[in-house]
């Protein structure tokens, strides 16, 4: 994660709107880590929660769990995105009031949700169902191995 939050940084001061290049606040970082933590949970931890109460009109199509875990990480993104846009504006705009933050982020929480669940569904929704499927054939190899 700590990579990530230095990749944040560099893209905060890229294509940050200030001409000065400054230090990132303390207060972002701890909103990207937040972020981070937010969508790694819904991941890894939520998709075997979630499967069980998702349709069984869901099986017509695909898996429960695979369904879980492609929409899940997805569906976070709409309250991470938020945490992601204040990050960047406590850098770009360091004296704005909560007001004018909060006018910001939600003019800009539709766009860049899209944008995040376009970037996280094949990562941590495809993904974690292509891993999924994977280490559930490994662990059948090493079972089967383990009895001979």
């Amino acid at each position: 994660m700590s990579l990530g939050l230095y990749k944040d940084s560099q893209f905060a001061r890229m294509f940050g709107t200030s001409a000065i290049k400054r230090s990132i606040p303390t207060a972002s970082y701890a909103l990207f880590a937040l972020r981070d933590s937010m969508t790694i949970f819904a991941s890894f931890n939520l998709p075997p929660v979630v499967a069980p109460m998702l349709s069984e009109e869901v099986e017509k199509v695909m898996g429960r769990a695979s369904a879980a875990q492609i929409m899940v990480p997805a569906a976070v993104q709409t309250l991470s995105t938020p945490l992601h846009l204040w990050g960047l504006d406590l850098y770009n705009r360091p004296t704005a009031s909560m007001a004018e933050r909060v006018k910001q982020v939600g003019k800009n929480w539709i766009g860049s949700t899209a944008a995040r669940m376009g970037r996280i569904i094949p990562a941590f929704g495809f993904g974690g169902v292509v891993n999924a499927k994977v280490r559930r054939r490994l662990m059948e190899r090493l079972e089967e191995a383990g009895k001979t």
